[in-house]
């Protein structure tokens, strides 16, 4: 009976902690202001701050600070993704990693709008590449 109390509760606590796993292998941010690092070597050269949500029509729109903290270039790539009201994923498909160049102490804002209107927050995952 005692073995089977912890395995389950065991099972319950992978699967609760599995729901809140970010592995970008880089650093994320959500809609709410939340933000985590996956990398503390990637984390050192790059930050993520300031979001900014807004309504385009129908549509959830979201953006953030990407800062290269590092005096020399470097080449990320960042994915968007959209969650309903459930916290289910929307359009997951329709939304790929964007590669872009930060030069030395370069800080770009990117955005993007969400796929439909049932998106209500967001996530924005960065990672490095290491591609020219």
């Amino acid at each position: 009976m005692k073995c089977g109390l912890l395995l389950s509760l065991a099972l319950a606590s992978v699967f609760s902690l599995s729901a809140c796993v970010h592995n970008t292998a880089g650093v994320w941010i959500n809609s709410q202001g939340e933000s985590g690092i996956d990398s503390g070597g990637f984390a050192r050269n790059i930050a993520l701050e300031g979001i900014t949500t807004r309504r385009v029509g129908d549509l959830l729109q979201g953006s953030t600070l990407l800062i290269n903290k590092a005096s020399g270039d470097m080449r990320v790539q960042y994915k968007f993704t959209w969650y309903d009201a459930n916290g289910l994923t929307v359009e997951e498909s329709s939304t790929s990693w964007q590669s872009v160049k930060l030069h030395g102490k370069q800080q770009l804002q990117i955005s993007a709008v969400a796929p439909n209107a049932e998106a209500i927050k967001f996530e924005v995952y960065v990672r490095e590449t290491l591609s020219n």
